[in-house]
């Protein structure tokens, strides 16, 4: 979405600086008594705009934008997210243990990475997501007391850029459910 409103700013942007009429960036071209906005006595007289072409160049599109080819700024080639999983007490063989995750390209010893990426890729995909993904629950938020095992893990490193340190637990309804919210960033424990 934003790849596509850049592009269609910058290609308005360029029509715009060759659709410009000659006649208009010298002056209305005067034909009988149609009224002009441009004021032709007075103080405002001089001061008259220039419309033709654009001064300025167009840049070239950043990382981003450019389909990740990683000619632009040289981000798309960077690993943004780097994160350090630390999980206990599930009772699952081989998920308790500490693990790498980098995504972007997908690296380290997590034991689904590139499940693991992939929803953080889609959490990261809305704003709702971005600001939910890794936040605690609140305090003094009515939760149920269903107790879902011992099972705990901290979460530590760099989403998208960002510093992420946060805990997660089983304790009670709304950890089972940021819990399974982290699936398979963290192990299904279900």
């Amino acid at each position: 979405m934003l790849r596509r409103l850049a592009l269609t700013a910058v290609v308005s942007l360029a029509a715009l600086a060759t659709a410009v009429p000659v006649s208009t960036a010298s002056g209305p071209v005067s034909s009988g008594s149609v009224p002009s906005a441009v004021p032709t006595t007075g103080p405002f007289a001089a001061a008259r705009p220039s419309l033709g072409p654009l001064p300025l160049p167009v840049p070239p599109l950043p990382g981003f934008l450019d389909g990740g080819a990683g000619k632009g700024t040289g981000e798309a080639n960077e690993v943004l997210t780097r994160l350090t999983v630390s999980v206990e007490n599930t009772g699952v063989a081989g998920a308790d243990g500490t693990f790498e995750l980098e995504c972007g390209p997908t690296g380290g010893s997590h034991p689904q990475g590139q499940a693991a990426c992939d929803r953080l890729a889609e959490a990261g995909a809305t704003r709702a997501g971005r600001q939910e993904l890794f936040r605690p629950t609140p305090e003094g938020t009515m939760c149920t007391m269903i107790h879902g095992g011992d099972a705990t893990a901290r979460i530590v490193g760099t989403w998208e850029g960002r510093a992420v340190d946060t805990t997660a637990s089983r304790r009670d309804g709304c950890e089972i459910a940021r819990w399974n919210s982290l699936v398979p960033v963290l192990p299904d424990v279900r």
